[in-house]
């Protein structure tokens, strides 16, 4: 499956941060990597699922400038804007999964 310079920088940015966030708020966990196919489309999935501390607001987690550990906090929020689909749920003591999706240009 090939991916353009661009997609392949901005997916790995994404994946890297977290990746981070997994091993730094997560205390670690997984990522699995998928190959999919929807709608005659094909791309990459990646899902980072933890059994950390958890999230209690997604949405303010998601905007720039909010962190827990005095960061710039860009890091949900940043990785939300360079991949096509991002998908994040989360359960207070229970952990946090995040998928992101790039799909392969047509």
């Amino acid at each position: 499956m090939a991916f353009g310079t661009l997609e392949r920088t901005k997916f790995v940015t994404a994946a890297s941060e977290l990746a981070r966030n997994t091993l730094v708020h997560g205390k670690g966990g997984t990522v699995t990597i998928i190959e999919v196919e929807h709608n005659g489309r094909t791309g990459i999935k990646l899902v980072f699922t933890d059994q950390g501390p958890g999230i209690a607001d997604i949405d303010r987690a998601l905007e720039d400038g909010y962190s827990t550990a005095k960061s710039m906090g860009l890091g949900l929020g940043g990785a939300r804007r360079l991949v096509n689909d991002f998908e994040i749920t989360s359960t207070v003591n229970g952990g946090t999964t995040v998928s992101i999706t790039q799909w392969k240009r047509r």
